[in-house]
């Protein structure tokens, strides 16, 4: 349950860059942060499933098929969370095309 906080973080830093600049396709300070930012959050959510997988107690918090779905799960949501960023949020985005 702990990385449905990372699946609500990972789109934030990114709106909040579009927010404050007209183009998120420029490069500036701003959008390198937001982009370091989500990639951490990312990494962060593949990271902790094999983190408690690997627990150094005598038995694993999570067992390792577990943690094989839950990965499977972060491509899934991580990649639908890119595919509308990059979809809908261009500049050259209509409607008219639907």
């Amino acid at each position: 349950m702990f990385v449905l906080i990372f699946y609500v973080l990972s789109p934030i830093p990114m709106a909040i860059a579009r927010h404050y600049q007209d183009s998120v396709d420029s490069t500036n300070a701003l959008v390198e942060v937001a982009i370091f930012i989500t990639t951490g959050i990312v990494v962060s959510a593949f990271g902790l499933p094999i983190i408690l997988a690997h627990s150094p107690q005598h038995e694993p918090l999570i067992q390792w098929g577990a943690c094989a779905l839950i990965l499977t799960g972060n491509s899934i949501v991580f990649f639908t969370i890119l595919g509308y960023f990059y979809l809908f949020c261009g500049d050259g985005f209509s409607y008219d095309g639907w």
